[in-house]
């Protein structure tokens, strides 16, 4: 797990809401591919840090190709017990996770002032000569 900047704490999640994981990017660490008999794993990932946007992502298990190989190597007791049951049949999408974070906005505004969106057919004429174009 990397972020940019680097040193956001990251928290994981299974989908029961428990916590698998908890530091700082960047990580490295193992998530198991399955979650119970015949169940695909799936994780959320929080990266947060001082001054940037909260980035909350989903991270996937998906059938692993390598599981149908019981046909020919490990027959029916491979593909009904084996790998059902120590999640071998599913593997992780993302080897590699990176995230970019976005800094907050603090905005130009002092307190006390709004912003107002208006449609420039509803500005008067003295505001509209007031009116600086951006390109």
């Amino acid at each position: 797990m990397n972020s940019t900047p680097s040193e956001a704490k990251i928290k994981i999640t299974d989908e029961k809401g428990f916590e698998v994981y908890s530091g700082i990017t960047p990580a490295s660490l193992k998530l198991k591919s399955g979650n119970g008999f015949f169940k695909k794993a799936i994780y959320q990932v929080r990266f947060e840090k001082e001054g940037y946007e909260t980035k909350v992502i989903t991270i996937n298990s998906k059938l692993n190709g390598w599981y149908f190989g019981n046909i020919l190597l490990g027959g029916l007791i491979g593909m009904l017990i084996v790998d059902p049951a120590t999640g071998a049949m599913y593997k992780i999408e993302d080897e590699n996770i990176n995230q970019s974070l976005v800094k907050k906005s603090e905005g130009n505004l002092n307190a006390g002032q709004k912003l107002i969106i208006m449609d420039i057919n509803d500005v008067d004429a003295e505001m509209r000569a007031a009116l600086v174009k951006i390109d």
